[in-house]
């Protein structure tokens, strides 16, 4: 993460120097991982997993209200994935999300998604004219993660929800990508408002908008010193949205225009810094997303609740796993230390069947066989429990279980990307379960989400994605 200073930085021969201006708070660690001083066999292991799980049968029949009340008065729920291209993954964080929404209040839904992409499904849910039903935005790669029949059903049942409901439910996306969308949103934004600081924004923009296509283009040529980089005019035009609050009317669209203008100047700074390795461009995209949540927490008021949908490697708690000791932190980690007992996050996982992935960064979508778990992982010892699925409410547990599950043992993370050859350094990790979720929900055999057609429009963001295998 950023602290203000003077940082160089060194990656692939090129120096850089530069003064980081923004000053990004990362509580202090109270929730430090408890790790046991004894071991159980493997037999033990298994058999406290057995006595503990809630097993189901279905999703339809997952016991929601004893889930609910392991709940509580959570104010924050972050639900997991251990791949973004599972369909049961994706079905029963959206059933639990309804249930939240129905019994317990929850009025945020937000994701792993391009903020202007999800900003357009959210004015579909909403009511709003200006969009066409059914319409999915999503066009660049990985297309399937939100174009896909699980999620149109979630968008359609909202959609519903919201036409009988006073108080509506809004989606929003978290993620810093989606560059050039949220600069043109900016631009049409503003041109509805005032004429002046519209010019003033395209003046601003025009420094970063030749390379709206390919934005990692953008960090390698800054970084080699080709040209300039675009921080400091991207930074004035977010600071000019701030201080004219009361000139362009403080509404909800202001609010989506300025969450639009600080992706903006997240993302310039993510592609500059991708290069360097290391923690840095993790922290920046899941600081991002953290006080993106926060934003949108603050924006709907005191009484608003949200649910985070993200990939494991985010939601988990990060200084229970591999992730804090490479100096990696997330929003999981971030929400625990800041919300406390009132977030309860939810890990999810399986020991085979299929998954939609790529096999590199803008490849193809491909229905891939998942290997069977990894002996001695937290997969493999669910699976071994011969139960087919179930949940680990691990937060509510037995104190013995929480102990046995401390010990750090490998955990499995696809990504958009899967690598099944090279699956142990691709894809597991050391993490300590029983401190990184509250909750544990596994599926033995999984299917592959069910995509809907790519968009015919050429990918709009073809770049790289360091971390693209696990997240």
């Amino acid at each position: 993460f950023f602290i203000a200073g003077n940082i160089e930085k060194k990656a692939k021969g090129y120096t850089e120097k530069k003064y980081i201006t923004d000053d990004y708070f990362v509580p202090k660690a109270q929730y430090l991982p408890k790790i046991s001083e004894i071991a159980l066999p493997e037999t033990e292991i298994i058999q406290k997993i057995s006595q503990t799980a809630i097993a189901f049968d279905s999703i339809a029949n997952f016991a929601e209200e004893s889930f609910l009340e392991r709940v509580g008065e959570a104010k924050v729920v972050l639900f997991g994935e251990a791949s973004h291209g599972t369909s049961e993954f994706y079905l029963m964080r959206q059933q639990l999300t309804k249930a939240l929404i129905e019994k317990k209040g929850f009025n945020i839904v937000s994701t792993e998604a391009d903020w202007p992409d999800m900003e357009l499904v959210n004015n579909y849910v909403q009511g709003s004219p200006e969009e066409k039903p059914g319409t999915i935005p999503f066009k660049r790669f990985p297309h399937w993660m939100w174009r896909n029949l699980e999620f149109m059903d979630f968008m359609e049942w909202l959609k519903k929800y919201n036409a009988t409901h006073s108080k509506k439910v809004a989606i929003y996306g978290l993620d810093l990508y989606g560059l050039e969308n949220s600069l043109n949103h900016v631009v049409r934004f503003l041109e509805n408002k005032d004429s002046e600081i519209t010019a003033l924004a395209k003046k601003h923009y025009s420094c970063i908008s030749p390379f709206l296509q390919e934005p990692a283009e953008y960090g390698k040529m800054v970084l080699t010193r080709q040209i300039e980089s675009c921080e400091a005019e991207v930074l004035q035009m977010l600071l000019k949205l701030l201080k004219e609050r009361e000139r362009l009317n403080h509404s909800p669209a202001y609010f989506y225009a300025c969450q639009n203008a600080r992706l903006i100047v997240d993302a310039e700074r993510y592609y500059r810094i991708m290069y360097y390795g290391g923690a840095d461009s993790w922290n920046l995209r899941d600081l991002h997303m953290f006080y993106t949540l926060k934003s949108l927490l603050t924006f709907h008021g005191s009484d608003s609740k949200a649910v985070v949908w993200a990939h494991n490697s985010h939601i988990g708690n990060a200084l229970a796993t591999q992730m804090y000791a490479r100096g990696e932190i997330n929003i999981g980690h971030l929400c625990r230390e800041t919300f406390g007992e009132r977030s309860y996050h939810v890990g999810f996982g399986t020991h085979t069947g299929t998954v939609a992935a790529a096999d590199e960064w803008g490849g193809a979508m491909k229905i891939k066989q998942v290997n069977p778990s990894l002996p001695a992982s937290y997969e493999n010892l669910s699976h071994q429990t011969g139960i087919k699925n179930f949940s680990l409410p691990l937060r509510h547990s037995p104190e013995v279980l929480k102990q046995s599950l401390s010990h750090p043992k490998l955990e499995r993370a696809i990504g958009v990307i899967y690598r099944p050859d090279t699956e142990r350094i691709s894809h597991y990790f050391h993490a300590s379960l029983s401190n990184q979720f509250d909750e544990y929900i596994w599926f033995d055999t999984t299917q592959a989400v069910n995509a809907l057609a790519e968009a015919k429009e050429p990918l709009e963001l073809p770049m790289l994605h360091p971390f693209a295998a696990i997240d």
